[in-house]
């Protein structure tokens, strides 16, 4: 498949970075492996070897290929990540250069106004635009309510409520995957992810059922892949996410819960707990209505987490410095026997 570099998502942004030589090519990475990248490029399709480790590149990355090899990714308009799975302090990357982050849960027992807050708080975080898709609509007595419900959480937030298996509504969808555009879909597993990407680009993926007792699914996705869509953007499938632990995610939780950063601005006292403090703005607002408490509560929740993994995270990268200077030290060292 031929595109043009425009159509495949390159900007000044990128162009301003790189001063090519006749023999290097921009290309996007539409997936990445442990020893391999496969990306697109304007004359088509390439597998390029990493210079830097696979972790070190998500999938909608731009990298200038020369010959067979790819180098370190450019400098990234967005970039999704989340602490690793399991016990790793790291961050991992999940996407880049994504514009929209398409949030996709359905109207039935699996909508979580909790979940919903991790994942807007992951999107702010990263710098894309939120979209909350509502699948299952067609199911449901009243999609609007559920709709509602989530426009609620972010006045910069769009909703939509479709019926994943029909292909008319869908195309609703087009707006964030048009031409030059790029959308990423997160979500759990069953919640029509992968009914929607086989819609939006003609590939059809295979589909499981979900569990009628918890409206939850078993995962159909594997990896993440960049697709070109009909409507001539590209789009980001990601495996449904059994968990997702927030990390550097300041800005994204004060973004969500702008609501109440801005009340307790104007608290009496700086330190505020908000708890039984005199003078406390949030409380307040809790006391005649305006604030729903369990919003304050999920506030704290996701504010500990997010410190808590800034901070694990950033003792694991000072330790692997540490490591480096030791091994630098060492080689030195070796170097200096050698040499007398």
């Amino acid at each position: 498949m031929n595109q043009t570099l425009a159509a495949l998502g390159w900007t000044d942004h990128f162009a301003r970075q790189v001063q090519l030589d006749a023999d290097q090519r921009p290309t996007r990475i539409t997936a990445v492996h442990r020893s391999r990248l496969d990306g697109l490029q304007a004359g088509g399709a390439v597998s390029l070897s990493p210079t830097e480790s696979a972790g070190s590149y998500a999938v909608g990355d731009w990298v200038v290929a020369s010959g067979a090899a790819a180098s370190a990714p450019l400098e990234r308009t967005t970039a999704i990540t989340r602490r690793a799975a399991g016990e790793e302090s790291k961050p991992q990357l999940i996407a880049a250069n994504v514009d929209t982050l398409g949030i996709v849960t359905s109207c039935n027992a699996d909508f979580n106004v909790a979940r919903l807050e991790r994942y807007l708080t992951m999107c702010a975080a990263s710098g894309c635009l939120p979209l909350v898709i509502l699948t299952k609509a067609d199911q449901c007595d009243d999609p609007q309510d559920f709709v509602k419900q989530a426009e609620r959480l972010s006045p910069l937030l769009s909703t939509i409520a479709i019926n994943a298996k029909d292909a008319e509504d869908v195309e609703r969808l087009n707006p964030w995957c048009g031409a030059g555009q790029t959308l990423a879909l997160v979500g759990s597993s069953g919640v029509g992810k992968t009914t929607i990407q086989n819609r939006l680009t003609g590939i059809e993926d295979t589909t499981q059922d979900i569990r009628a007792d918890d409206a939850k699914g078993r995962h159909t996705t594997t990896n993440r892949n960049l697709r070109a869509t009909r409507a001539g953007g590209w789009l980001i499938d990601t495996p449904g996410m059994r968990e997702l632990r927030l990390v550097d995610a300041e800005d994204g939780v004060e973004e969500v819960f702008s609501d109440i950063t801005e009340l307790a601005a104007l608290c009496k006292f700086n330190d505020c707990a908000h708890q039984t403090e005199p003078g406390c703005a949030v409380r307040a607002a809790i006391d005649n209505g305006t604030l729903d408490a369990d919003r304050l509560d999920r506030w704290r929740k996701l504010d500990r987490e997010n410190r808590f993994n800034t901070a694990t995270v950033g003792e694991n990268r000072a330790h692997q410095r540490r490591l480096q200077k030791l091994y630098d030290a060492g080689q030195e060292r070796g170097r200096s026997k050698r040499g007398k």
